[in-house]
């Protein structure tokens, strides 16, 4: 793992991840420093700065007004889907599922995702971007955030075959078993776009993440982006008890690789990704 040359995804995700805490430090209709300022703030190129800014502004966290700069764009409307007390299964979608890596490097957590993974901003974690892809074709761009604690040695033929949720458990004796994860609409950047052979602003689904262990510790925290023309939400409510029925142990879960969940155990909220056949 090279943690010393970050390459152009790293830069762009540093970049969001910075000015997402900027969005994160104020309140609705704040503004924020304009492109050229972040540039020396951050230490990097008007264009990764762009390709940043214009991905939270097609996310709804920012808004560019002619004349007058940034502002922090109004607070997202919340709606929780919740089964009474039970928790609710993550079926799985189907397909061949594979991954091609696109960043592979351990660096300090920084202090959003440090807030996140409960740990300290310059604790090391483990940053991978890789681009998800069902048989043979780009469905996703996922980037995930792991302790370089829990996974030392952790090798790209890990990252890139298989299951990497079963390689954490038997590997580095990891046992994921919770999440947290939120799902919303959005569009693909230009960069997006070209990684995922669609055209720009295509709508797509962003997926966040945060998954603990059993001990209750959080272990992983990933942001993904999935297209909207392969996928669909369908959300299943369990409205009653129901005689248990053997989980279905093919697939892949939207958002989440195929691991502990598919297993059995109970994540807090529910949807199925189906992978359309067109597209």
């Amino acid at each position: 793992m090279n943690a010393q040359v970050p390459g152009t995804v790293l830069k762009r995700e540093r970049a969001r991840e910075a000015v997402l805490e900027l969005i994160e430090s104020r309140g609705s209709g704040d503004a924020l420093p304009s492109e050229r300022a972040l540039c020396v703030l951050l230490g990097v190129s008007r264009p990764t700065v762009r390709a940043a800014v214009d991905e939270l502004v097609a996310a709804g966290l920012l808004v560019r007004e002619h004349g007058r700069g940034m502002f922090v764009a109004p607070a997202k409307i919340t709606q929780e889907l919740v089964a009474g007390d039970r928790a609710l299964t993550v079926p799985q979608a189907s397909g061949a599922w594979s991954s091609r890596l696109l960043e592979f490097t351990t660096l300090q957590a920084g202090a959003r995702v440090g807030r996140k993974l409960r740990m300290s901003p310059a604790a090391e974690i483990v940053y991978v971007a890789r681009l998800r892809l069902v048989d043979g074709a780009p469905i996703a761009i996922e980037h995930l955030h792991i302790r370089a604690e829990l996974v030392p040695g952790l090798s790209a033929q890990e990252l890139e075959s298989g299951d990497l949720y079963e390689h954490l458990r038997a590997t580095h004796g990891v046992h994921v078993h919770e999440a947290v994860q939120a799902i919303e609409p959005t569009v693909v950047t230009r960069a997006e776009a070209k990684l995922l052979d669609v055209p720009e602003l295509s709508p797509a689904l962003l997926f966040e993440r945060l998954t603990s262990d059993t001990t209750g510790r959080p272990v992983e925290y990933v942001h993904s982006l999935y297209r909207g023309d392969r996928y669909r939400i369908v959300s299943r409510l369990a409205l009653g008890p129901k005689a248990e029925v053997a989980p279905d142990r093919e697939g892949h879960h939207p958002g989440i690789p195929p691991g502990d969940f598919a297993h059995g155990d109970a994540i807090a909220a529910s949807t199925r990704g189906d992978v359309q056949t067109g597209g």
